[in-house]
Formats: structure tokens, C-alpha cells, sequence
């Protein structure tokens, strides 16, 4: 099952992205598939093509974890 969480990294904007498991106590780094900002835009310090992301444990602040509707109310948009 993926997750879908929010990366809250020290001194940075906070990614969105999905896991495919929760990181655990022992891991020292986690994977992010389709990595992007909290609007949905792509994140200006990877390359456009960049699918998966490894980053250090030690450089996240905290990890929130999504359900279905708070994904499609954060990433989602609408123009009136």
C-alpha cells in the first residue's frame, strides 16, 4: 500500500510525495516517489525528470502522513 506524506525538512519547503512503506526507527533514509511541492509544482533543485528521491532521516524535521481527502484538499486546486 503507498502513502502519500509531507516531508518537513530542516531549512526547506516541505515535499509531498509517496512511500511504499513508513520509514521505521532503524532506517537512515527515506524514498520518495514523485517528489513535488505542497501546490503540486515541480521542485525548482531536481531535475524535471527525477521520479524518486533519497533523502537523509536526519534532515526531516517531521513526516505527516495523508489520507485520500486531505491529498486531493492540499495537492488539488480549482480556479473560480
Amino acid at each position: 500500500m503507498a502513502y502519500t506524506i509531507v516531508l518537513h525538512m530542516v531549512s526547506a519547503d516541505p515535499v509531498v510525495g509517496e512511500v511504499h512503506e513508513l520509514p521505521t526507527v532503524a532506517d537512515t533514509l527515506i524514498r520518495l516517489a514523485n517528489p513535488r511541492r505542497m501546490d503540486g509544482k515541480d521542485i525548482h533543485y531536481l531535475s524535471e525528470n527525477v521520479i524518486s528521491v533519497y533523502w537523509p532521516i536526519d534532515r526531516i524535521n517531521f513526516i505527516e502522513v495523508l489520507g485520500e481527502e486531505q491529498e486531493e484538499e492540499i495537492i488539488g486546486f480549482v480556479r473560480e
